[in-house]
């Protein structure tokens, strides 16, 4: 049997490439000859069609005339005047249609000269009703000239459309013909396909075989790949995390340089100019103005140092806990933006890290409510269940397409990373004009 696959798998090629060769040529050969046909049946078509509309336009001016000449009345010169404002380009586009065709070129010549003489009896006819000559017109209108040249133009169209008929017919005769011969091809190719095709399925099996193994090395090679990529996510998550405590810290230790720094200059700064006030009494009334003044300056520096420190880290969550820290944080929003803002907060139990989450969610989506959502209303809930809690922050505002976030947009994807790393869930729903709803998910221990 092996002796006798070798020959098979010999003549299996060069069968196939014959049978391929003679079909390509049979179809290639009648795909040409019925495009050809079908471009003629085209092309006559298409002149057949310009004749038709060509003798349309004529009986418009004829008609245009006739009305014209029999009533007086303007308007039959409309159609009239638009007739023969189509007859040159119709004549035009049928003679460019004809160009290689010279028996019908000849009989449209010979149509085109009768039309000519038509249409210079019908202009010669108006022109003289027109300036009043009743006897030139009546005479031409009851002579037999026009007839003689409208029935010249009639037969020419008649012959030119026969003639389109004819190539019509042949065409399609020619189309018949390619369409016989594919099937005799098609046919006779059929044993050589099927030969081939059983050549062909004695290779079938090595392929298979071929093909599983290159398979299987794909599948490890994507499962090593998608190791790589879990342990990048993995690493890259963990940079995430490392930078935001970082970041935090930063945060921490800024505030407290504020805080304990220029937080003590500006209070000492405040307590020598009220000294000096003291001393001075009021001989310098201007003076005292003046130091009022530095007094109320360095009281909304210190105010200024205040928020700055609380926004960098908020010493509320330390000393009056998560809740009281929200309704400071959303009473302060409120008055700044003129955003109304209800809350719903329930005492929990979280850690400091895990406040420090919840209260920097909140303040991110009131900042985001601020800056894009065009927002009156808000409201802020925060529940308490028995191994988890759920902070939800709701707007009125006009919402987005959560489909069209841009990869920039680095504060949804902070806020998710954020909530993530406590051990919750995240879910952000919006639509355009329905506002946002944000809420999250943390568990009590992590």
């Amino acid at each position: 049997m092996k002796q006798l696959s070798v020959p098979k798998m010999v003549i299996s090629l060069p069968l196939a490439i014959l049978g391929a060769a003679i079909l390509i040529a049979i179809n290639e050969t009648s795909f040409h000859a019925s495009t050809q046909a079908t471009q003629r049946i085209e092309h006559a078509e298409l002149a057949r069609q310009s004749v038709g509309q060509l003798m349309h336009t004529m009986l418009d001016a004829e008609t245009g005339t006739r009305g014209f000449l029999l009533t007086g009345d303007q308007k039959y010169l409309q159609p009239y005047d638009s007739a023969v404002a189509e007859l040159g380009k119709e004549l035009a586009q049928l003679r460019q249609l004809l160009a290689d065709q010279p028996e019908d070129l000849a009989d449209f010549e010979l149509m085109a000269l009768y039309i000519s003489r038509k249409q210079s009896e019908n202009d010669l006819s108006v022109r003289m009703r027109k300036v009043g000559n009743d006897d030139a017109w009546k005479f031409m209108l009851t002579t037999d000239v026009g007839k003689q040249h409208m029935d010249a133009v009639r037969h020419q169209s008649q012959k030119l459309m026969g003639s389109s008929l004819s190539k019509m017919e042949a065409a399609h005769r020619q189309i018949n013909h390619s369409l016989l011969l594919s099937r005799i091809g098609i046919a006779a190719i059929t044993l050589a396909g099927l030969l081939a095709f059983y050549m062909y399925l004695l290779q079938t099996e090595a392929l298979l075989v071929a093909g599983t193994r290159e398979k299987k090395s794909l599948q490890n090679e994507r499962d090593r790949l998608e190791a790589q990529v879990r342990d990048r996510t993995a690493k890259l998550a963990k940079l995430a995390t490392y930078l935001q405590e970082v970041r935090e810290d930063e945060r921490g230790h800024l505030a407290r340089e504020l805080h304990d720094e220029l937080g003590a200059l500006l209070t000492a700064a405040k307590l020598d100019v009220a000294r000096i006030r003291s001393r001075l009494g009021n001989s310098l009334p201007e003076a005292n103005e003046r130091i009022e003044h530095l007094i109320n300056t360095l009281n909304s520096g210190i105010s200024l140092k205040r928020r700055i420190v609380e926004d960098l880290r908020p010493s509320s969550l330390s000393h009056l806990g998560l809740v009281a820290s929200l309704e400071i944080l959303t009473r302060e929003f409120a008055e700044q933006s003129g955003i109304e803002v209800n809350t719903t907060l329930a005492p929990v139990e979280l850690g400091g890290s895990a406040q420090l989450t919840v209260y920097r969610l909140v303040q991110e989506s009131l900042t985001n409510m601020s800056k894009y959502a065009n927002a009156t209303h808000a409201d802020i809930t925060l529940r308490n269940n028995d191994d988890h809690i759920i902070i939800e922050v709701s707007d009125n505002g006009q919402g987005f397409d959560m489909d069209k976030v841009a990869a920039t947009s680095h504060g949804l994807a902070g806020m998710r990373h954020r909530v993530e790393t406590a051990g919750g869930h995240l879910v952000i729903e919006s639509s355009p004009g329905k506002g946002t709803h944000i809420c999250a998910n943390l568990p009590k221990t992590r």
